[in-house]
C-alpha cells in the first residue's frame, strides 16, 4: 500500500533514516515493556502499535516488499516446525470429537464475521478474516492476499489474541496455583546448529518461490509452511529458528501492518470497537460451551478443555497450558493445530462464500 497524500507533518519532514531510527528505538522499548508485562505476542504487537502511531502521524517510510515477504516465509517455517507426530496420534484417538469441535468453532466465527459484515461495521470480508480463530499472524497475511483490509483484520485478530490469552491466564490461575511456577527463560542467542539453520533458510527461500510460481494464496507464507512440514515430518529435518531472528520477523510484519494505518482508519476502528469486542465475547462464550461438552463427553479435565477450545493465540495458550502443569498439553495443541489447519485450508472459500451471502 502506498502512503496516502496528507498535509506535511513534523514526522513526514524527517529524513527516512531518522524515521527508521525512531521506529526501531520505540519498537524495542514497546516490545520489552509488553514482554515484562507478560502480554501475548509482545514481539509483534509492540512494533505494530508503534508503527500505527508513527504511520498515522505522517511517516513516509514503508517496509520494502522483499523484506516483508521474507518475514512471511520465516513465519511459515515457524508454523511447520511446530507440527509434531504426537499431534497425529492424539487426533487419531478421538478424531471425530476433535474434528467436530474445530469445525464448530470455525463455523461460529464465520457466522460472527458475516453478522458484523451485514451490520456494515467493517467492509467486505474483513470481518470474516478478523473473526477467524487462531494463528493471528497467518490470518492477517492471508487476508491481505485475498483483498481484505489487513489493517482492520490485524486490529480484530490481535485484540482477540490479547483478550483470549488474558482470560485463559486468569482461568488457569484461578483453577491451578501457578504462583510457584517460573516461566522458562528465553535464550535469545542460542548456538547456531548450521544444518538445521541452513535447512530453515532453504525452506523459506525455495518454499516461498514455489508458492509464488504456483500462484497459491499468500504464496511466501503458505509455500514455506507446506514445504517446511514435508521436510520436518517427512524427512525428520529440524528447522532452527533462533529467537533473535523470530523477533526480527515479528517486528517487520508488525511494521508492515502498522505503517499503513491512517487517522481515518483509526477512527473507523474506534467506532467498530464495541461490536468487535462483542463478537469476541460471543466467540469466547461459544468456545466455553464447547469446552463444557468436551469435559462431559470425553472426561477431559475442565481446564484442559477450556484451553484447547480457546479461540486464538496458539503460542500463548501453549505457554499457559505448560505453566499450569496439570493440563494435557498434547490434547490442547492437537485441537488448536487442527483448527488452524482447517482455517488455512478452508478460510479463503469461507470468505468468498460469506462475501456472496453479504451481497445477496
Amino acid at each position: 500500500m502506498k502512503p496516502e497524500s496528507l498535509p506535511p507533518t513534523r514526522l513526514s519532514l524527517m529524513q527516512p533514516w531518522q524515521q527508521w531510527l525512531l521506529l526501531l528505538g520505540c519498537s524495542v522499548l514497546a516490545a520489552a515493556l509488553l514482554e515484562l508485562a507478560h502480554l501475548p505476542a509482545a514481539l509483534l504487537v509492540g512494533p505494530m502499535l508503534v508503527a500505527i502511531a508513527v504511520g498515522s502521524s505522517g511517516a513516509t517510510v514503508r517496509v520494502p516488499k522483499p523484506i516483508f515477504v521474507s518475514a512471511q516465509a520465516l513465519i511459515g517455517c515457524l508454523v511447520a516446525s511446530s507440527i509434531s507426530v504426537e499431534i497425529f496420534a492424539t487426533f487419531a484417538a478421538d478424531w471425530l470429537i476433535f474434528l467436530g469441535a474445530a469445525v464448530a468453532t470455525v463455523v461460529a466465527s464465520s457466522f460472527l464475521g458475516w453478522f458484523i459484515s451485514r451490520l456494515k461495521v467493517l467492509p467486505g470480508t474483513t470481518a470474516v478474516w478478523g473473526s477467524a480463530p487462531g494463528a493471528a499472524t497467518a490470518m492477517v497475511l492471508m487476508a491481505d492476499a485475498f483483498g481484505a483490509d489487513a489493517r482492520l483484520v490485524a486490529f480484530m485478530q490481535y485484540l482477540r489474541v490479547i483478550l483470549v490469552s488474558l482470560a485463559a491466564a486468569l482461568v488457569a490461575r484461578l483453577w491451578v496455583d501457578t504462583s510457584g511456577v517460573e516461566g522458562s527463560s528465553v535464550d535469545w542467542f542460542p548456538p547456531i546448529v548450521w544444518p538445521s539453520f541452513a535447512a530453515m533458510i532453504a525452506v523459506a527461500a525455495v518454499g516461498g518461490m514455489l508458492g509464488y510460481l504456483l500462484r497459491i494464496p499468500s504464496p511466501y507464507f503458505v509455500g514455506a509452511m507446506v514445504l517446511g512440514a514435508v521436510v520436518h515430518l517427512g524427512f525428520g529435518i529440524d528447522l532452527q529458528l533462533p529467537e533473535w531472528l523470530l523477533a526480527i520477523g515479528y517486528g517487520l510484519i508488525g511494521w508492515s501492518i502498522g505503517l499503513n494505518f491512517t487517522r481515518p482508519i483509526l477512527r473507523h476502528a474506534a467506532r467498530a470497537l464495541p461490536q468487535v469486542v462483542g463478537s469476541i465475547a460471543a466467540l469466547m462464550a461459544f468456545c466455553g460451551l464447547l469446552a463444557w461438552g468436551l469435559h462431559h463427553i470425553l472426561g477431559v479435565d475442565p481446564l484442559t478443555a477450556y484451553l484447547a477450545t480457546s479461540p486464538g493465540g496458539m503460542d500463548s495458550i501453549a505457554i499457559i497450558a505448560s505453566a499450569a502443569g496439570t493440563v494435557d498439553l498434547s490434547f490442547v495443541l492437537t485441537l488448536q493445530m487442527l483448527r488452524f489447519i482447517i482455517v488455512l485450508l478452508f478460510g479463503p472459500a469461507l470468505a468468498r462464500l460469506v462475501a456472496r451471502a453479504i451481497k445477496d
